[in-house]
């Protein structure tokens, strides 16, 4: 057997509750300074609609609370249309190793070190032969991390991104504050205090469907509802004062470097609420050969909003991937 594989430590995926291809598996991934991260992946059984050897690999770097399962609805989409797919449970989230003693506290120390989380992927990827060309879907949070990775030389072949976190929603009078309180918070031992704006538990657990800001789709949220409650360890909370503070300092450092030159195209919801649209259309519209689709009606999860989206989403970007096989 390929040592490689060999070496492969399986991890826990919780098949009832994905919604996702058969093939699911997980395995844990070590990152160079020691936690330990999960990475998920999905392949084509060869029973889909598209026939033929698989296109490639989708690398999906999904947003702050998410988790691998939450992805196997868009593994399943992914496919269908005869790409394998992969999602990975960042650094103190899903069950990645948790950053602080309150694993329902959304903790990072760094921003930069989720890059380190990234190389784990990629050498995991590489370890399981996952199919080549990659490509990168990058959803909220994960989109900041995902643009950072492009800029750095991540061997993708094209990318998309899903209301990336290029910019926090939060009013320009506040950000000062929040600078500001994220430089004293350390200081004052509040940096791991969690920003008192959020709640304990995961959004979806405090706020009804009506009028919640991630999807339009009943189902899909209900489908959120039912993995947390099945699946408690996969719950997290409101941001730390620090994760609100590396966030504010990323989206801003990643603002003043020029777009990779990769093809790319970024969905956004007209009725996004979460990330900043004004900081998404002002990268795009920047992006040599980018192109910006924005989707009304849409919210901040436009991978699950409801079917006809998904699946104009879906066919437009593994169109894009297919042309660059």
């Amino acid at each position: 057997m390929d040592k490689s594989l060999m070496d492969l430590t399986p991890a826990p995926y919780f098949a009832e509750i994905a919604e996702g291809p058969e093939t699911g598996q997980a395995h844990w991934a070590t990152t160079d300074d020691g936690l330990r991260i999960r990475v998920g992946h999905w392949l084509p059984t060869g029973d889909e609609p598209v026939k033929g050897p698989v296109k490639g690999t989708v690398l999906i770097f999904p947003g702050r609370t998410e988790y691998v399962e939450k992805y196997g609805p868009a593994a399943a989409d992914f496919n269908q249309r005869g790409y394998a797919a992969l999602a990975v449970d960042w650094r103190g989230q899903g069950l990645g190793e948790r950053m602080l003693a309150d694993r329902r506290l959304g903790h990072v120390e760094e921003f930069g070190d989720f890059q380190k989380d990234v190389a784990a992927v990629v050498k995991l990827a590489k370890q399981l032969k996952l199919p080549e060309p990659w490509y990168l879907l990058g959803h909220s949070m994960g989109g900041a991390i995902g643009l950072r990775a492009l800029m750095e030389g991540l061997p993708v072949k094209a990318c998309a991104f899903s209301a990336p976190m290029w910019g926090i929603l939060i009013p320009n009078t506040m950000k000062p504050v929040a600078r500001v309180l994220g430089g004293l918070a350390p200081v004052l031992g509040m940096g791991d205090k969690r920003v008192p704006t959020t709640t304990q538990g995961h959004y979806v657990e405090t706020a009804p469907f009506k009028g919640n800001t991630l999807t339009n789709d009943p189902a899909m949220y209900q489908l959120m509802i039912d993995q947390l409650k099945a699946q408690p360890d996969l719950v997290l909370g409101g941001p730390t004062i620090n994760w609100l503070s590396e966030g504010l300092k990323e989206c801003e450092t990643l603002a003043e470097r020029p777009s990779p030159v990769l093809p790319c195209l970024t969905f956004l919801g007209a009725q996004e609420q979460i990330v900043n649209s004004a900081a998404v259309k002002d990268r795009m519209a920047r992006w040599p050969g980018g192109e910006l689709d924005l989707i009304d009606p849409a919210q901040h999860e436009i991978v699950m909003e409801g079917q006809e989206t998904r699946r104009r989403v879906f066919d437009k970007m593994t169109q894009l991937f297919d042309q660059y096989r």
